[in-house]
């Protein structure tokens, strides 16, 4: 997703390196794109993935209201766009390119999970 997008996101927030920013088993009531810094996505102790400017990542527990399968810490200090339900109902609604960009990076990572498997 491109990392401009973000740079004038309405709610931002500061994470310092090695802060988590959600752990597996959490609530997952907002998902987060990076708009400056990193995040590695955890599970199990493994690095599954890592972020950087521009990338979401939370977005299935907004997709399909369940827990969180992965913790997510920040690799070194990061400023992380959160958005709610209610906002990615909008972004969804009035932005059709944003579904399909959220649809690509779950089928990514889907396609990369089984690759592991």
């Amino acid at each position: 997703m491109a990392a401009n997008m973000w740079k004038n996101a309405r709610d931002v927030v500061a994470f310092e390196a090695g802060q988590m920013v959600f752990e597996k088993g959490d609530a997952g009531d907002v998902m987060y794109a990076v708009v400056d810094g990193a995040v590695d996505i955890v599970r199990n102790g493994e690095v599954i993935e890592s972020l950087v400017d521009g990338d979401i990542f939370g977005e299935l527990a907004l997709v399909d209201d369940s827990p969180r399968n992965a913790s997510a810490v920040a690799t070194k200090p990061s400023q992380l766009a959160r958005v709610d339900q209610k906002h990615f109902t909008f972004l969804v609604h009035e932005h059709p390119t944003f579904a399909l960009t959220v649809m690509h990076v779950l089928a990514d990572r889907l396609r990369r999970a089984n690759d592991r498997a």
